[in-house]
């Protein structure tokens, strides 16, 4: 797996930095994000997603990242983890026109980890707790990196066709 580069430097909330080298960003696919248990999309189908991978290859993933290993209580071995299992391909991200935001699924361990063996650094709940939790919080740092720095679309209002006449 490529790397692109290594965050190292003071955290302004005292938390612990994550000093690990940043994965490459994710490429994002066609899927419906409605087929995600946590996601409920009202756009239409047009998510954008080859402007925000581009946006993420431009910087927005690294900006990103780094924002977020400077704030994790992460550790190294339990990011390594993460790599190990391939979880940062599996983020997606995508427009949200109906709410004008960047949306996301962020990868996770699955509850039966135990059941499936999945890897042995996954050691107890704590662990996949750790894991489940750090990757929604950089899925949302993702989504408001882009929101702020790189996304401006903004979404023409279209009202509906069987509103009453008043004149």
């Amino acid at each position: 797996m490529p790397v692109e580069q290594s965050y190292s430097g003071p955290s302004e909330c005292g938390y612990m930095t994550l000093d690990v080298a940043s994965p490459s960003a994710p490429e994002l696919d066609s899927r419906d994000p409605n087929e995600y248990e946590d996601a409920e999309v009202i756009s239409g189908g047009e998510y954008r997603r080859e402007a925000i991978e581009g946006f993420l290859q431009d910087g927005a993933w690294q900006s990103s990242f780094r924002r977020w290993a400077a704030e994790t209580d992460m550790t190294p071995a339990v990011f390594e983890v993460i790599l190990e299992l391939g979880l940062i391909e599996r983020y997606d991200f995508f427009w949200d026109s109906y709410a004008e935001r960047v949306g996301f699924h962020a990868p996770g361990i699955p509850e039966d980890w135990k059941e499936r063996d999945i890897h042995p650094g996954l050691d107890g709940w704590g662990t996949v707790s750790a894991i489940n939790a750090g990757l929604t919080e950089l899925g949302q740092t993702v989504c408001d990196v882009l929101k702020a720095e790189y996304i401006d679309w903004e979404t023409e209002y279209q009202p509906p066709e069987d509103l009453p006449d008043f004149d």
